[in-house]
């Protein structure tokens, strides 16, 4: 089922491999990377290798030579933050094929650990790769109409979890895929992190859900020290589960909050996490404004031109705006998220915006029509902000 979708991404991947000699696609394990990849290797002559698989460890006993001879391929290396040791050999081959004039489409590496595989890929490979992030499934992957978008809301953009057969299965699915995450991912990186504890901390993250955090409270909790938490916290978003929000510096006359907020990034899993079974049990928990908050946001990260760059605004007073976009062409856009089908702004949104040098105002909401509210500030779907966004 996989394969019947069309993910956005695609091309742009294409494209970047035909330009780059290596090519680094990051995302949470189960987002689709593997089924991508296969399906642009397809297209071309292509080895895959999963660096898990025994099998496939062993091919490359003597990677320099194993890899040398399949020079003329792309090679597909998935899971390869378990093989950092792989990075100096790949350097050296790029170099060769360097001086043989092929400058791009050699490797395509896939981790779902995005600072190590970052770091590890960047010393060796610096002026030689690009890095690419996948998200899970967005609206514009999926049917627009309202019960395809509740769907998505409810399981979450795993792909597995969003065809499941209903919800429950949907949610048995994701419970697994947290356990694998806890009992398996987390130990074979290295970190000794007992599963429970950090099971407890990702659902505390789940209630503050688009919160600054406590550490030292959160620590108290876990019966941990401040600092323990806050490696477990990068341990979350390392592993692209969860996305620390940075606060914007737009306005260097207010006190501003200087603290990041954090979001669950799957809504699917911060549901299953909160023990959210379906959409009537969601639409009566308290964390509703905060779950849409989130999914609002992975959504238009998903859609983004490159460097863009994404914050929240707000001052100590409380003036606040959920998003602000800063395009490639250097427009401003200040976006507020809001649920409901009639959606109230503070009096102040029209200032706050213009604090922060804002060229478009828009309040995102959860109906399907435009319109225009106050001052030159424009309410809109969430799949149109998607569409106006991903044109630039």
């Amino acid at each position: 089922m996989q394969g019947m979708l069309k993910r956005q991404i695609k091309e742009r991947l294409r494209a970047t491999i035909a330009q780059v000699p290596a090519v680094v696609l990051l995302g949470a394990r189960q987002v689709g990377k593997t089924t991508l990849a296969k399906a642009i290797a397809q297209d071309t002559p292509s080895i895959y290798l999963d660096l898990e698989a025994p099998e496939d460890l062993l091919k490359l006993s003597d990677p320099t030579s194993y890899l040398r001879a399949h020079a003329d391929k792309l090679v597909v290396l998935d899971e390869m933050q378990r093989s950092p040791e792989l990075f100096p050999v790949l350097r050296g081959l790029i170099d060769e094929n360097r001086q043989q004039g092929r400058r791009a489409g050699q490797f395509l590496l896939l981790g779902s650990a995005s600072m190590d595989l970052m770091h590890q890929s960047s010393e060796s490979l610096a002026g030689r790769i690009a890095y690419i992030e996948m998200s899970g499934l967005n609206l514009a992957e999926v049917d627009h109409s309202p019960p395809d978008r509740r769907t998505l809301w409810l399981r979450g953009g795993f792909p597995e979890s969003y065809l499941a057969a209903d919800d429950d299965l949907a949610m048995d699915w994701l419970e697994n895929l947290v356990r694998t995450y806890l009992e398996r991912d987390v130990p074979q990186m290295g970190f000794r992190v007992p599963a429970a504890r950090l099971r407890r901390l990702w659902t505390m993250l789940g209630h503050l859900q688009g919160e600054a955090i406590n550490h030292a409270k959160l620590a108290a909790n876990l019966e941990v020290d401040a600092k323990t938490v806050s490696h477990y916290v990068d341990i979350l978003t390392d592993l692209l589960l969860v996305r620390r929000l940075e606060p914007s510096h737009a306005n260097v006359k207010k006190r501003l909050v200087k603290s990041p907020r954090y979001y669950v990034r799957d809504s699917g899993i911060l549901h299953r996490l909160l023990g959210i079974n379906n959409h009537d049990e969601l639409l009566s928990n308290p964390v509703l404004g905060k779950s849409w908050e989130g999914f609002v946001i992975e959504n238009v990260l998903s859609v983004l031109p490159a460097r863009s760059e994404v914050r929240f605004y707000r001052t100590a007073a409380g003036a606040e705006v959920d998003l602000v976009v800063k395009m490639p062409s250097s427009e401003i856009w200040a976006v507020e998220i809001k649920h409901g089908l009639a959606p109230k702004l503070g009096k102040h949104f029209s200032q706050t915006c213009d604090d922060v040098g804002a060229t478009r105002k828009v309040v995102v909401y959860g109906g399907d029509d435009e319109f225009p509210v106050g001052n030159s500030v424009q309410v809109m779907s969430l799949p149109r902000l998607m569409d106006r966004l991903h044109s630039g």
